[in-house]
């Protein structure tokens, strides 16, 4: 049983995207998209230095654009829909919802244009950010979180929370970080998932009204609970609710257990979600789409897992 997984911002590197031009057709895909998102998607994946990617509004269609070039470098649309699962992390989302087809390419990187543009200004604000929390009891760590006015925006499981708020308050929690915890800050603009968000939030709404969204042809799992969502309406008002709600990744991962996945494959820019994994899925194969030089293995691993049909 197979689940194959997308990203969420600070997964992007400088020119991350330089070698996947060169396969046929790449090229001129990221091109269109980039006339049609206003966003010179080609230029911040090959040229772009890393504070340049690290902005809201470059980083999140960046980030679902590499995960749709993946996909179709792949061919998932032509997996059988009973053999995997779809599941992101944050923005990823959006990813996930055009690859379960809910969501054409085209509108998932408006929606993710808008979504992206609202939470830079949201950010630009007034002084936030987010830090991974790593180790230490997680009691503790909400303790510490909530003593500080922090609020854990990502519960990432394999013992990771990600904390966000005032860049003063971070700032205090790695100054005196819980027992036996590390505090990384992480290459992000804003408080994401938090009230900080709140006024991202109408003009997404509006888009997300005038979208019709198909139901779900595999299973998607949602940040919000990290079940399954039946509904492609139901998702996009979930995505919009995201915005302002915390990331709940760990149950993400509890239902691909109880699924019975097998293995979890991440797309383009992989690696933190498969991190993740190896932590909280131990004995679950992974894989993470970082070049094309990973296509074939990651076909072969797509043939050895997508046989069963992950619930």
């Amino acid at each position: 049983m197979l689940a194959i997984v997308c990203p969420g911002q600070g997964s992007q590197t400088p020119g991350f995207l330089t070698p996947w031009l060169e396969l046929d057709g790449m090229a001129e895909t990221l091109g269109t998209w980039s006339a049609a998102t206003g966003v010179d998607l080609t230029a911040h994946g090959t040229v772009s230095d890393e504070a340049t990617i690290k902005d809201t509004a470059v980083a999140q269609p960046l980030i679902v654009a590499a995960g749709l070039l993946a996909a179709r470098a792949l061919d998932l649309d032509s997996l059988p829909a009973a053999s995997w699962t779809a599941a992101g992390h944050s923005v990823g989302e959006i990813t996930a919802a055009a690859l379960a087809g809910v969501l054409t390419a085209e509108t998932a990187l408006e929606f993710v244009r808008i979504r992206a543009t609202g939470m830079a200004q949201a950010a630009a604000a007034e002084p936030t950010g987010m830090a991974a929390v790593l180790g230490g009891d997680p009691d503790e760590v909400l303790a510490s979180l909530d003593a500080h006015g922090l609020v854990p925006a990502n519960a990432n499981g394999g013992g990771q929370t990600v904390a966000a708020g005032s860049a003063e308050a971070l700032a205090a929690l790695a100054a005196n970080p819980p027992a036996k915890a590390r505090v990384i800050a992480l290459k992000v603009a804003g408080a994401f998932h938090t009230p900080y968000m709140a006024s991202a939030v109408p003009a997404l709404t509006a888009y997300a009204d005038t979208l019709t969204a198909s139901d779900p042809a595999v299973t998607l799992l949602s940040n919000r609970d990290g079940l399954a969502v039946g509904s492609g309406r139901q998702f996009v008002d979930q995505l919009v609710d995201q915005v302002t709600r915390p990331v709940r990744w760990d149950l993400c991962m509890e239902t691909l257990r109880e699924a019975g996945v097998t293995g979890i494959l991440e797309v383009l820019p992989g690696g933190t979600l498969t991190g993740l994994a190896k932590r909280a899925l131990k004995g679950t194969a992974t894989l993470a789409v970082k070049s094309p030089e990973d296509l074939g293995a990651a076909r072969a691993f797509i043939a050895e897992h997508g046989s069963g049909a992950a619930g």
